[in-house]
């Protein structure tokens, strides 16, 4: 599992860009032409690079209403084909991939052509009822599959309660975190808010942190350049899409504006621990 300190190594600065491609063939919405989904994923990484930003996830966020959890042939095939693309262009970034609706085989699929850094899994473990019926995590297959296929170094980034979601039975949110972490051998835990774009809520980034203070922490959705300080430098990471958007793109001056106040955070710490 990665510890907080092999994130950092891997993940710098802790911001994670999120790619939300157009949709791919077989969506509903699908234009009939992958490569304008090539262009604007390419566009999309070129801001956060250009910004300063050296992570991102690659996601068919417009494939919506999405499959449970087995997506078709397709999918992975146009996901593998613009992962590879933008690895060519960026070699130097590091990608990770999201299938949704909550598909690892796929994600890891797709790792394993394009060479993703890491997955992320919606459901890891335990059930949640989503908008498209409950979703079971399957660690026990996830884990195995990643050795036969090699991918050890590919790290697994599993969410805490997905947002768009609910637990189907509700437990204690720092037993949750424990067994997601130390049964299911998550390499980091992801805290989102309820929805794309709602804020987390710090009480549970509070009592996450005090449950794992050996686990990469990261927050999943809602971050701004506003609100980034209240977080007081609980999360190991930021995964941001949405606020980053003009127009459902990538805008450079807004990832230059939240790395800004990701510094500003940092000097301000620092002056604090001097103190």
């Amino acid at each position: 599992m990665w510890s907080r300190d092999f994130f950092l190594q891997q993940i710098q600065p802790p911001l994670i860009g999120m790619i939300h491609l157009p949709p791919l063939p077989g969506a509903p919405a699908y234009g009939g032409d992958l490569k304008p989904v090539i262009t604007a994923a390419t566009a999309d990484l070129d801001a956060l690079a250009d910004g300063g930003i050296r992570a991102a996830i690659v996601e068919n966020f417009h494939d919506a209403p999405f499959w449970p959890e087995v997506v078709p042939p397709e999918t992975v095939a146009a996901m593998a084909v613009v992962l590879a693309e933008l690895r060519r262009q960026r070699p130097g970034l590091a990608l990770g991939v999201n299938v949704l609706r909550n598909d690892p085989d796929a994600a890891l699929a797709v790792a394993a052509a394009a060479g993703a850094a890491f997955i992320r899994v919606n459901v890891h473990t335990g059930a949640m009822l989503t908008d498209q019926g409950p979703l079971a995590g399957r660690a026990h297959r996830t884990l195995r599959r990643r050795r036969e296929l090699g991918l050890a170094q590919v790290g697994i980034f599993a969410d805490l309660r997905v947002k768009h979601a609910a637990p189907l039975a509700e437990r204690d949110l720092a037993a949750e975190a424990a067994d997601l972490r130390r049964r299911g051998l998550a390499d980091a835990l992801i805290i989102s808010g309820p929805a794309t774009g709602a804020a987390a809520a710090l009480a549970d980034l509070q009592t996450v942190r005090a449950a794992l203070p050996d686990c990469p922490l990261l927050l999943g959705s809602g971050i701004t350049s506003e609100n980034l300080a209240a977080y007081g430098g609980l999360a190991d990471g930021y995964i941001v899409g949405t606020s980053l958007q003009v127009g459902g793109r990538i805008d450079r001056r807004r990832v230059e504006t939240l790395l800004a106040a990701l510094d500003n955070r940092r000097q301000t710490a620092s002056r604090k621990d001097i103190v």
